[in-house]
């Protein structure tokens, strides 16, 4: 296979067998004249990072229902999209989100730039968002490479440096082969090639339709591909969660700062998290303690989150954090470690 008709081969595959994304315009509907949504794009690109197709499809469905323009989400209420978020995780992507949305509703009309350099002056797009928005939703020849890229690259070329090292020469060799024609099916296309033939496990290749100008499958390496620098073994931190909840049925949150894991959510109050824990109870109390823990992997490390419980009268007075009404709480809008420790001992708490 000459390389110059890879392309061309993958764009034949892709109209035959593109995936089905509520987020996406497939190759027919394109021919006919659909015009991908910038809006849509970037915020399935958005929910995207670090995050599956599974998983999002629900939460971009829901997103699209209650805010179906850019402009509509720029308007909605922190708390709300925040809480609409949760389950998502990384929530610094939904700050990012709602700043972004703000500055193309209220200071471009709207409208998102074309051009990926203008695209990387917006909040929480990077190199990858910029390249994704610019190639799928405006058709230009930019070069997106996310994982499932990166490993048809290092088989395609047969690449045995290791990740992370290897991503400046994955990405030359992805550049090498973007077309300027349909650039934007082009780059889902590579991107469902890996998701669907090129997996990390089993890759299929026998229908791939790359297979014979493959260098890996020649070798017979593709399954050891891409090589992978040793993880490092992730720290454990420790923590306590304080869960009161008044007699009326309201229950005491705080909201987190800014900055940081969490970033602006509500949820319960609680220690620093560290190697060592020291009590931190949000008011005064006779809290106990149920003898359970909250286990949660973040990016970075482990966390132990022990758990603290009190059932206190309508006149108490936190120093911390604020009561929420019975009617005003969602157990559902908070983050998934927060939801983790209510779930743990909340009809503890209500049947007291």
């Amino acid at each position: 296979m000459c390389e110059t008709s890879l392309p061309d081969d993958l764009l034949d595959w892709y109209d035959a067998h593109a995936r089905v994304l509520p987020w996406r315009v497939g190759p027919d509907e394109r021919r006919s004249g659909t015009v991908p949504a910038p809006y849509h794009v970037w915020l399935s690109e958005i929910m995207l990072q670090q995050t599956t197709v599974a998983a999002v499809k629900a939460y971009f469905l829901k997103f699209t229902t209650l805010w179906p323009t850019i402009t509509d989400l720029a308007n909605a209420e922190d708390d709300r999209v925040m809480g609409e978020w949760a389950g998502l995780g990384y929530y610094a992507r939904a700050r990012n989100l709602l700043k972004c949305a703000r500055v193309v509703a209220n200071d471009l009309g709207g409208v998102f730039p074309e051009a990926r350099e203008d695209l990387l002056k917006l909040p929480g797009i990077g190199p990858y968002t910029a390249s994704a928005i610019a190639a799928i939703a405006f058709d230009r020849p930019e070069t997106v490479v996310d994982g499932n890229v990166e490993r048809v690259m290092a088989r395609l070329h047969a690449v045995s440096t290791p990740l992370p090292t290897a991503k400046p020469e994955l990405t030359e060799l992805a550049e090498a082969l973007t077309p300027s024609v349909r650039p934007g099916d082009y780059a889902q296309a590579v991107m469902d090639l890996g998701a669907t033939i090129c997996t990390p496990r089993n890759p299929a290749c026998g229908i791939c339709p790359w297979v014979s100008g493959c260098a890996a499958r020649a070798q017979g390496i593709q399954a050891t591909l891409p090589a992978k620098e040793p993880k490092k073994a992730k720290p454990i931190r420790h923590g306590i969660a304080y869960l009161a909840r008044r007699e009326d049925g309201a229950w005491l949150l705080e909201r987190r700062p800014d900055k940081g894991l969490l970033g602006g959510m509500l949820g319960w109050p609680g220690s620093d998290w560290g190697d060592t824990v020291t009590e931190a109870p949000p008011l005064a109390a006779d809290w106990r303690d149920p003898n359970t823990e909250v286990r949660h992997t973040f990016t970075h490390f482990h966390l132990r989150l022990s758990l603290r419980t009190v059932t206190v009268a309508v006149d108490a007075r936190p120093e911390r954090g604020q009561f929420i009404a019975r009617h005003d709480f969602r157990p559902s809008d908070l983050p998934t470690v927060m939801r983790k420790a209510y779930d743990l001992v909340a009809a503890s708490l209500i049947d007291s």
